[in-house]
């Protein structure tokens, strides 16, 4: 039994505002070691439950965030940037199932630090379904007929999960006050919920589906102001939809359409707000 985890940053225990995730702030390097030691969490039950391999991709800003020497010595860890699969590199139909850790909600949505891959994002869809981080990756996921076995975050992203993947597990390891602001489990307590909930999981693989994709989906992504449509239209086969700041793409498939993503709000960051 192979399992992919993917490890966010945002919907890690105790992490409430941009102090905790922005590596330039005072309160990031406390932010490092929790999160390293609820992937250990997960980790290590894994192999409890007899997983014979654990593949961990640091999936947070740039991507170097898991502190590796003070992880599990039996994982295999993906870090860095520039990574063509970002959140879900490496994940493909070898592997029994996929679990996302402290994961968030989507753009425009209630939830702590809610966002879609950057905060100049408002919505994203694959074809007519608003989607986020979660979504999407859970859809790459699902082209290799891999089901997202848990989802551990916020309650809100506990709620997005339960609504995208029948018979997701979720783990709450904190409940939503405001975007900023959170009712948290201590760390020791989260340890003990990321156990119980990652074996329950893999005991109940059987009961999930991969979440399939449409095949040739319609990629669209909203921006907060035009001038994040003009950059992310800047890419050869995008359209901006008139008297709006949606961006399409007409994807192959959705490898092409998450790539696409990708490329799409790299350019929107280039925008100036002055």
């Amino acid at each position: 039994m192979k399992l992919y985890v993917s490890v966010d940053m945002e919907g890690i225990t105790g992490l409430a505002d941009h102090t905790h995730v922005d590596s330039s702030k005072h309160n990031y390097e406390r932010s490092r070691m929790i999160m390293t030691e609820e992937a250990n969490h997960v980790i290590t039950a894994a192999f409890d439950q007899g997983c014979s391999e654990v593949v961990v991709n640091d999936s947070h800003s740039k991507m170097n965030n898991l502190l590796i020497e003070k992880l599990h010595p039996e994982a295999q860890v993906i870090v860095g940037d520039v990574k063509p699969y970002s959140m879900v590199q490496n994940l493909d139909s070898t592997f029994t199932g996929a679990m996302f850790i402290g994961y968030h909600a989507r753009a425009s949505m209630r939830g702590v630090m809610s966002h879609s891959m950057i905060f100049g994002v408002r919505n994203m869809y694959i074809n007519d379904v608003a989607v986020g981080e979660m979504g999407l990756n859970a859809y790459v996921a699902g082209y290799y007929g891999v089901p997202v076995l848990m989802v551990a975050g916020d309650d809100r992203a506990a709620m997005e999960a339960k609504q995208l993947i029948p018979n997701v597990t979720t783990a709450v390891v904190k409940e939503t006050i405001t975007r900023s602001a959170v009712k948290s489990l201590t760390p020791a307590k989260a340890g003990e919920l990321l156990k119980e909930k990652t074996a329950e999981a893999l005991n109940n693989k059987n009961l999930v589906k991969p979440l399939v994709p449409p095949d040739h989906p319609l990629l669209r992504i909203e921006f907060a102001n035009f001038g994040q449509a003009e950059w992310a239209g800047l890419m050869p086969g995008t359209e901006i939809e008139e008297n709006t700041t949606i961006v399409r793409y007409q994807a192959k498939d959705i490898l092409e359409a998450y790539r696409a993503m990708l490329v799409m709000v790299e350019l929107a960051m280039r925008t100036s707000f002055c």
